[in-house]
């Protein structure tokens, strides 16, 4: 659940504000531990970033001149990984604490599922339009965006066409005009960071001390993590990539596997101590001290550090998939 909202927001701290108060609750009276609680659903904020439709994906493939749709597509498995990981390790908490299991009932969750069909609807079909091919990212969005304005409106009735739409369609276009301002910074940033021949020095500074393409790939994640913890992802995306990018290249590193390795090291980022943003939002949703949370989020973090290291050093993952679709 989490790594769906924040697919669709782009953002983990979302994630937590808005689901942590429903699922917290839920977990402790399923009888899961509290410090387990805490941590799963700090760390879970975080999930879901290198899925599509996510906007990082999108803002480090403009910077970093990669195709966007690649992105996408050697993102999954790394992004399934780390989510399969996490849940596996809560599957093993609930039997060592003896959480109740409930049955699956196939009834239910076809109710569920039908009461939800609209909401679902929506990333199905970009989903669907993108992967056949018949419509490019932008414009399934585009589609998508259609096709909610008609649900909302006229099958859900949920906005009046007249009297709420204008409003909504004014907070839309606000917050895409400030993606838009976010996209020309980071492109004039990269323009002046070319211009002042920046990564060139970096890249010599960098092959002076470092040979391996392994090594450097391990400095990286060491360096993200670091840099993640305390730089907001948007922010970090601008800063970073453009110098990355042509390190990478001259390492002879994939530009679509490295782009995953980095937006997979942000992730990760997110819930590094001592000032990993998801731990401040945590820490203030559920008015919990800040040592606490450091010490509930360390398993979440071994677990997805691991799984990290496995993205980095298995390119496969990623690079594999882009093969067998003919990328």
């Amino acid at each position: 659940m989490c790594a769906l909202f924040t697919t669709f927001t782009g953002g983990s701290g979302v994630t937590i504000m808005a689901l942590g108060g429903l699922l917290y609750p839920i977990l402790r009276e399923e009888k899961y531990p509290e410090g387990f609680s805490l941590g799963l659903v700090t760390a879970s904020g975080s999930l879901g970033l290198l899925l599509p439709p996510s906007l990082p994906v999108i803002l480090y493939a403009i910077v970093a001149n990669v195709p966007v749709d690649s992105l996408y597509l050697a993102g999954l498995v790394p992004g399934l990984l780390l989510i399969v990981i996490v849940a596996v390790y809560g599957i093993r908490v609930g039997r060592r604490e003896g959480s109740p299991r409930h049955a699956f009932s196939i009834q239910e969750a076809m109710r569920a599922a039908w009461a939800a069909k609209w909401e679902l609807s929506v990333p199905a079909l970009v989903v669907a339009l993108f992967a056949t091919g018949l419509a490019t990212i932008v414009e399934a969005a585009a589609v998508a965006f259609a096709y909610a304005i008609v649900v909302e409106c006229f099958v859900l009735h949920d906005i009046h066409p007249v009297r709420e739409l204008p409003g909504v369609l004014l907070k839309a276009g606000v917050l895409c005009g400030s993606v838009l301002i976010l996209l020309a910074s980071a492109l004039g940033l990269t323009s002046w960071l070319v211009d002042a021949q920046i990564p060139t020095a970096l890249l010599a500074a960098v092959r002076a001390h470092i040979t391996s393409p392994h090594l450097f790939l391990f400095v990286l994640n060491v360096v993200l993590l670091v840099l993640g913890s305390v730089l907001e992802i948007y922010s970090a995306i601008v800063i970073l990539a453009p110098l990355v990018a042509p390190i990478g290249a001259a390492f002879g590193i994939d530009p679509v596997h490295l782009g995953v390795v980095f937006l997979a090291n942000l992730e990760l980022g997110f819930l590094f101590p001592p000032v990993g943003l998801n731990l401040f939002l945590s820490s203030s949703r559920f008015d919990k001290p800040l040592p606490q949370l450091y010490r509930h989020v360390v398993p979440f973090l071994i677990i997805l550090g691991l799984g990290v290291l496995a993205i980095t050093y298995l390119p496969q993952m990623t690079t594999g998939i882009l093969r067998l679709v003919g990328k």
